[in-house]
């Protein structure tokens, strides 16, 4: 895996002083949704290198941090723009669906 993987320590410098958006992949080892997401989510990061930045943070660990960005269920990815959440998209999506919520955000 490629992605970074944060928590409540580094999160801040990783995610919300990031230049670039970040789409953070809020996940756990035990759901499935979560697992088959992770190869579309390494396949867009190929394809969005140096526009887009990913992370992983794992529920498990980060209870905290998912509570304090409302998440409720996994996955739930969050894109963070200049330090805030702009995009959330809950569930496992298919590549095209999580291409059109980046572009968005890229204004592309």
């Amino acid at each position: 895996m490629i992605q970074s993987i944060v928590g409540e320590d580094n999160f801040q410098n990783v995610v919300l002083q990031s230049k670039s958006p970040v789409m953070v992949d809020f996940w756990a080892q035990w759901c499935g949704p979560c697992l088959a997401a992770a190869p579309v989510l390494e396949e867009l990061e190929k394809e969005y290198t140096g526009k887009i930045d990913f992370a992983k943070v794992n529920v498990d660990e980060n209870g905290p941090l998912a509570a304090k960005y409302g998440v409720a269920a996994i996955p739930t990815m969050l894109v963070f723009k200049d330090g805030q959440p702009v995009q959330q998209i809950i569930g496992y999506k298919p590549k095209k669906e999580l291409k059109k919520v980046l572009d968005e955000v890229l204004g592309e």
